[in-house]
């Protein structure tokens, strides 16, 4: 249970940041963090495969989330445009 919090915390924070760093602004709350939680997953599992990871801090997880974040609303602007 605890992992799972974690996840949301660090999902919440990463989407958030991504919405308001992206151009254009993010998406709302609500889309912003589901953006983030999945950001999350994608972040670390690239990280991952790159023998990078954001260890135990809270910091380096939500960087990781952050730049999944970001990714993810980049395709979705792309695939929005289309």
């Amino acid at each position: 249970m605890h992992g799972i919090i974690w996840w949301i915390v660090v999902g919440l924070i990463a989407g958030f940041l991504a919405g308001k760093v992206m151009k254009g602004g993010g998406y709302g709350f609500i889309v912003d963090v589901i953006l983030g939680l999945l950001g999350a997953i994608l972040g670390g599992w690239v990280f991952g495969l790159m023998g990078l990871g954001g260890g135990d801090s809270l910091i380096g997880s939500i960087l990781v989330a952050f730049v999944g974040a970001v990714v993810l609303i980049w395709i979705t602007r792309l695939l929005k445009r289309a």
